[in-house]
């Protein structure tokens, strides 16, 4: 298969999933209306997955970056002039799309693609992590406080701690078949302690920011020593 061949197809590939994820987005919000949060979370948990989309398909850095660029504008004009509702239909002010956006483009400007499995340890925990702890957390009733005026509840934060380390655990799995250096099982689960407490700080949504470049960070130094 020639590059450009190669190229186009995993972008439509992601182009494809984006789409579909979209579509389910919207059908999500006309089905529960009355509650925004949960198309934007679908949003957050898929977005995740376009990472291992672009690792099989070995898209180039110099498409990945551009269009991850590309796409965090999107979300910047999308924050303000509110095209598709169901990313930022809630009831607080929120940068998190577009830090999620930014976050991912940091992150394969870093790390792409001689590490791939830094940049997905970065976006899988900030998607499925930081995801599912904002569905459980308001629907388990359990132990809550406030830091900066954001609620978080000792549910949601378990469900963060636990979901990212077996995200990297899971990950690893991967990295070690393939041949590449991983952190240690042990390290794994620091790292995803460590994930639960920086998004603890979540202040207008910049943990979408700060959890996926601590986590990569982490993952990078502990898998080289």
């Amino acid at each position: 298969m020639g590059w450009w061949w190669q190229q186009l197809v995993g972008i439509a590939a992601v182009l494809a999933w984006l789409a579909l994820l979209a579509g389910l987005a919207l059908a999500l919000r006309r089905r529960w209306s009355s509650w925004g949060e949960a198309s934007r979370k679908l949003v957050h948990i898929g977005a995740g997955p376009v990472v291992l989309i672009a690792w099989a398909l070995q898209i180039d850095r110099r498409i990945a970056i551009p269009a991850a660029a590309f796409v965090t504008l999107l979300a910047a004009i999308n924050h303000r002039r509110r095209l598709l509702p169901s990313i930022e239909d809630i009831d607080r002010p929120s940068y998190g799309t577009i830090a999620y956006g930014a976050s991912i483009t940091l992150l394969l400007l870093l790390w792409w693609p001689l590490q791939p499995l830094t940049v997905a340890a970065g976006v899988l925990v900030m998607a499925l992590g930081d995801g599912l702890a904002g569905l459980v957390g308001p629907l388990v009733s359990s132990p809550s406080w406030q830091i900066l005026g954001q609620r978080r509840s000792l549910a949601g934060t378990a469900t963060m701690a636990i979901i990212s380390a077996a995200v990297l655990l899971g990950l690893a799995s991967l990295g070690s078949a393939a041949g590449l250096p991983v952190p240690a099982p042990l390290a794994l689960v620091a790292i995803g302690a460590a994930a639960a407490l920086v998004e603890q700080v979540a202040l207008r949504g910049l943990d979408n920011l700060t959890v996926p470049l601590a986590v990569a960070w982490l993952w990078h130094s502990l898998a080289q020593g």
